[in-house]
């Protein structure tokens, strides 16, 4: 696919010479060639020009280190020193994860980053307790629905297998009489090729990433919500670096956020070109959907907002102040 980023060996950084760096190993759970990716090779190779190559970030792409589940227990532990991954996906954890996957929330870029802000003060104490750091995220494009069939109404998606990846997605199918199966990003290709799964919700991205017009029919632009991939480290590991190797993170970290960021924004529309290039219909739900998609979007914030408590409502709050 496109893309603005210059082309990028999935490696560290290591200045020449350098002499003892420290290295970090960075799972990952999404392909070389996707945008997510291609900014955490990009965040990498600016720590290591800052510090000198004394820290060196190895890049480890698609799950080849930890796989998607694994990674968040990986980075708490010490196994690997930094990592990145979609938060909702433990959100049975602590409904706070799942603040990006809230239904019809936030809708847009802009919305996206509002919403962002409003979580990070929440967001990193509850990691700060869990022995991790947050350092930046990025959204993917808005979610879309995808079928194999033509979908007029919440009616038609009875007993379909449905692909999973955090409880938001789960409790969408619950809602619309769907069956919910959690496949991780590594395995979603072959779940689709094999029938495991028959639909799901994501991004024009991963559509791209997956070749979905090889196994699906319909794509439906319903901007359900924009979910963030997140970068953190391990807390022991980044307050073990020298103050000025800390600063060249965050700074890093800052700069991946508004790059990432800008990428989504610019590939948003392409990949859904890309799709309906393929042979996928491309299309806004209709009137019934719409409908009844609102319908599911309201239940599950009510649902959002009983199990986050103070908190949610504090986010929700702060999110409708900006």
């Amino acid at each position: 696919m496109t893309t603005r980023f210059p082309l990028l060996l999935v490696a560290g950084t290591l200045a020449a010479g350098a002499a003892q760096a420290e290295t970090w190993d960075m799972p990952v759970a999404y392909p070389s060639h996707n945008y997510h990716t291609e900014n955490a090779v990009a965040f990498a190779e600016e720590v290591g020009a800052c510090t000198n190559g004394e820290l060196e970030i190895t890049v480890h792409p698609n799950g080849s280190l930890f796989k998607g589940d694994e990674i968040k227990r990986a980075v708490q532990t010490g196994d690997a020193q930094i990592g990145e991954r979609l938060l909702s996906a433990h959100a049975n954890e602590d409904g706070i994860y799942g603040y990006d996957s809230v239904p019809f929330l936030a809708s847009s870029f802009e919305a996206s980053e509002k919403l962002r802000a409003a979580a990070e003060p929440v967001l990193a104490d509850l990691m700060a307790g869990q022995g991790m750091t947050l350092l930046y995220s990025v959204p993917w494009p808005a979610q879309g629905m995808y079928f194999t069939q033509e979908v007029n109404s919440v009616d038609d998606m009875a007993g379909i297998k449905f692909r999973a990846y955090n409880a938001s997605t789960a409790r969408v199918a619950e809602l619309a009489g769907m069956v919910p199966t959690q496949v991780e990003a590594a395995e979603l290709k072959q779940a689709l090729a094999t029938g495991v799964v028959a639909a799901m919700i994501s991004s024009g991205s991963t559509g791209v990433d997956e070749k979905a017009w090889e196994d699906m029919s319909h794509f439906y632009d319903v901007k359900a919500w924009l979910p963030r991939n997140t970068v953190f480290a391990n807390t022991a590991a980044f307050e073990a670096l020298p103050a000025e190797q800390q600063d060249c993170v965050t700074t890093a970290a800052a700069n991946a956020q508004s790059r990432g960021s800008e990428e989504a924004a610019a590939l948003s529309g392409g990949f859904l070109d890309t799709l309906a290039e393929n042979g996928m219909t491309v299309a806004e739900p209709g009137e019934q959907l719409a409908a009844d998609l609102a319908e599911i979007g309201e239940q599950m914030t009510n649902e959002w907002l009983e199990s986050t408590g103070e908190q949610g409502q504090s986010i929700i709050d702060a999110y409708r102040a900006k």
